[in-house]
C-alpha cells in the first residue's frame, strides 16, 4: 500500500464539531502527528482513538519531516492534526505538505473546523472577497503591513492574542480610520462565545471594559470606494 498524508481538522472548542470521517481516519491511520501531544491527548481519548502520537510543531517540523517522509514512502498512513482547527492555517503543516508533494506522496485534507470562516460569516461584512492575514508581525514589518492593509478593499481577517488585541485595534484605527466597520469574535464554539460588531473605536472601547480571554478573530471592512469611483459608475449608469 502506498503511504498517504492526511490533514485532519480538529474542533476549535466544541468537541461536537468533530466529523465522523475525521474520527475514522484517526482510528485507521498508522500514526498521528500532533502540534502538542498534551493538548491532543484529551481529545483523542474522548473519541476512543488509541494511536501512536508524535510531536510535530514549528520548532521541530523541518528536522522531523525527513523521517516522516521515509515513513510515508514505506507505506504508512499518517494523519497530521494541530491543537485546534485545520493544519497549516496559522499552524504547522505547510512544510510537510510541500515535501510530501515533492516526493509524489498522496496528500488529502479533510474539511472541518477553521476559526476564521465562522468569524467572517458571523461578522456581517462582505464575504465574497476577503484576505486572510493570520497573525500580524509583532515587530519587524508591522508598520509596513498596516500601510498595505490600509489600501486593501477586501474584507480583512486576522488572528490576535488577548494581550495584543487592544494595541492591534488601536493601530488599525490609526491606519484605517476610527470609523472603519469591524467585527471581533472570541471563544468561537465555546460556552462564552462572543462577537462584537461596530467601528474599530467602539470595539476597542468594549474590550477595554470587558473580558480579554480566549482566541480572537478580527474582521475589518475593506477600504470603501472613493467618491470619484462612485461618480464614474453613476455617470455610466446615466
Amino acid at each position: 500500500m502506498n503511504g498517504k498524508l492526511y490533514l485532519v481538522p480538529t474542533p476549535i472548542g466544541n468537541l461536537e464539531d468533530m466529523t465522523f470521517r475525521a474520527i475514522r481516519i484517526l482510528k485507521e491511520c498508522d500514526l498521528i502527528l500532533a502540534e502538542d501531544t498534551r493538548t491532543s491527548a484529551p481529545m483523542l481519548k474522548h473519541f476512543g482513538i488509541d494511536k501512536r502520537v508524535f510531536s510535530h510543531h514549528q520548532h521541530n517540523e523541518h528536522k522531523a519531516t525527513a523521517e516522516i517522509i521515509r515513513f510515508l514512502n514505506e507505506g504508512q498512513q499518517i494523519a497530521l492534526i494541530s491543537d485546534a482547527g485545520t493544519p497549516a492555517i496559522s499552524d504547522p503543516g505547510f512544510f510537510l505538505v510541500r515535501e510530501a508533494i515533492k516526493n509524489n506522496i498522496a496528500v488529502e485534507c479533510l474539511p472541518g473546523a477553521t476559526a476564521f470562516v465562522p468569524a467572517l460569516v458571523n461578522s456581517g461584512l462582505p464575504a465574497d472577497a476577503f484576505c486572510f492575514e493570520g497573525f500580524l508581525p509583532v515587530k519587524k514589518g508591522r508598520q509596513t503591513k498596516f500601510k498595505k492593509l490600509a489600501e486593501e478593499d477586501r474584507t480583512i481577517i486576522l488572528y490576535e492574542s488577548p494581550h495584543r488585541l487592544l494595541k492591534t485595534l488601536e493601530e488599525f484605527a490609526q491606519y484605517l480610520g476610527e470609523d472603519r466597520q469591524a467585527s471581533v469574535s472570541r471563544e468561537l464554539t465555546k460556552m462564552f462565545e462572543e462577537t462584537v460588531r461596530g467601528t474599530l473605536t467602539e470595539i476597542k472601547t468594549h474590550f477595554e471594559n470587558n473580558t480579554l480571554k480566549g482566541e480572537f478573530v478580527i474582521c475589518i471592512a475593506g477600504k470603501p470606494a472613493t467618491v470619484k469611483n462612485k461618480n464614474k459608475y453613476s455617470d455610466a449608469e446615466e
